[in-house]
């Protein structure tokens, strides 16, 4: 019985497992958006927020953890230069999960996983751009 077990296994072993949620979160900081299956995207999530409070802190202990859990040395330079700028002023929540429908091979139900604030600024990702589009009536 699986009675208080957090962990998803993906049906791989655990160094592969690990592997893929750092490969997965270390795409999501250098693409700031990743399309991928729900339970994939709701564990990356946990680690993803786990990563982010990591370099909130700014100080070399923090930026040497994050460098153990991240694939990329610049990765690393770009949650601590610009993804961790951007969350500053919140406590959590720095990932969003959007649903995209089911896979059409497979049935696989899909989502996209994405920063709360993109890029660097302050703007949502999920405000629309602003264009010269006159109201007919």
């Amino acid at each position: 019985m699986r009675h208080q077990r957090v962990v998803k296994k993906f049906g791989r072993s655990t160094a592969h497992r690990a592997m893929l949620m750092r490969s997965l979160v270390t795409n999501l900081i250098l693409a700031e958006s990743i399309r991928t299956t729900l339970p994939k995207a709701k564990q990356a999530r946990k680690d993803a927020d786990k990563i982010v409070t990591i370099a909130k802190k700014g100080d070399l202990a923090a930026r040497r953890l994050a460098a153990s859990r991240i694939l990329q040395p610049k990765a690393v330079q770009k949650l601590f230069d610009k993804v961790a700028p951007a969350m500053a002023d919140r406590k959590g929540g720095y990932t969003r999960i959007v649903k995209l429908g089911t896979r059409k091979g497979d049935g696989a139900e899909m989502c996209v996983l994405q920063w709360t604030y993109v890029g660097g600024d302050a703007k949502p990702a999920a405000a629309a751009p602003e264009t010269d589009v006159k109201e007919v009536k």
